[in-house]
């Protein structure tokens, strides 16, 4: 059944059985540095280490000012390197922090989770950007060219505070890559191993939040706005993404930033209209969800929406050489969900690559 907007709808016999992760959330614009006063004071937390993204290096020493931190690590990178979690450990340990501060994007949230791992300590995530990661129970780490990814309940950050305002410095290409990120995890959550109506419609309401707040930026809407309803969809992607787990994109995606050291926004930009375009004709759900935002042919209809918001079109502009295909498909098939929606083989994973490499239409046969 589907609803006067054409999203499906539970009707007749239902059953599933969905889990939702203790969590606090704090939102408003401007509030950031406060909260993070109040909420270390109320509960008690006496030793920080502060991580922090360079882009968000102000914010940090506004922080480490106000609040009880004792160590600090700047300077994250993409993809957690192994090597930079073992340093990360070891502050911890000898600063005897007893929380974790991350400040930034996916990457900071990610090093945040990899320490938690090993120590025991509860995060309080400021993201920067619209990742999503601080509203998920995921952890990745890289070694060798290999993305390890998994899922843990200590890694949940105990508290988010949420201030759109630390976005505007974000550049606008950086916003929207970003922001297609979000909204790969609303779509992945559709098809997931856990999907399930709780997830749809969360997902739902946060793609089209995000489509909406990117379309408003990049028609040059007021900045701040804009950007807080693109950050209030990307937690509700994450919050389902988070539930129902990693389907087939993220899994695509994992490999070639792993294996290749492709930039993770983008790489999800550019690839989730090929998945979408594989995947919906074999998921009714998913496909009336995604119809309402970008039409009867979705894959076709979010690439062009990604043109639309100026972001890279093609695996080939990120840095993948085209010899790397055939490996590319081979890896990432081992991580291919058995729930995915319809099977998927060697040679179907190497015609996706293809053509997102080229950035041709979701369409040509």
């Amino acid at each position: 059944m589907v609803d006067r907007s054409g999203h499906a709808v539970p009707f007749g016999s239902i059953s599933f059985d969905h889990t939702t992760a203790a969590q606090r959330v704090i939102f408003g614009a401007g509030q950031a540095l406060n909260e993070v006063v109040r909420v270390t004071t109320s509960e008690s937390i006496a030793r920080v280490l502060l991580i922090a993204s360079s882009s968000a290096a102000d914010l940090a020493d506004e922080i480490a000012a106000s609040a009880p931190v004792v160590a600090r690590v700047t300077g994250v990178t993409q993809h957690v390197p192994l090597a930079e979690v073992r340093g990360a450990v070891d502050r911890a340990r000898t600063s005897r922090a007893d929380a974790v501060i991350a400040v930034g994007g996916g990457s900071a949230v990610g090093l945040a989770k990899a320490i938690v791992r090993e120590i025991d300590i509860p995060i309080i995530a400021i993201p920067t950007t619209f990742a999503g990661s601080e509203a998920t129970d995921m952890w990745g780490i890289t070694e060798d060219g290999h993305k390890r990814t998994g899922t843990d309940r200590k890694v949940l950050p105990r508290t988010i505070i949420y201030d759109a305002s630390l976005t505007l410095s974000l550049p606008d290409r950086l916003a929207v890559s970003s922001g297609l990120n979000a909204i790969a995890h609303a779509v992945d959550s559709l098809w997931a191993p856990r999907a399930d109506p709780i997830n749809l419609a969360l997902g739902r309401e946060g793609l089209s939040a995000l489509v909406a707040g990117l379309d408003a930026l990049v028609l040059g809407a007021d900045p701040l706005a804009a950007r807080e309803t693109i950050l209030y969809g990307a937690y509700l992607a994450a919050t389902a993404f988070a539930s129902a787990g990693a389907g087939l994109h993220h899994k695509i995606c994992h490999v070639l930033g792993g294996a290749y050291g492709l930039p993770h926004a983008e790489t999800h930009a550019v690839v989730l209209p090929y998945v979408v375009a594989f995947n919906t004709p074999h998921s009714p759900g998913a496909a009336a969800a995604l119809e309402a935002e970008f039409g009867t042919e979705p894959g076709e209809g979010l690439r062009r929406f990604s043109a639309h918001l100026g972001v890279a079109s093609s695996l080939q502009s990120l840095g993948l050489a085209e010899t790397d295909l055939d490996r590319a498909s081979e890896l990432i098939l081992s991580e291919v969900p058995p729930t995915n929606p319809r099977p998927v083989t060697r040679d179907d994973l190497r015609r996706l690559l293809e053509r997102a490499w080229a950035g041709q239409s979701t369409t040509t046969e």
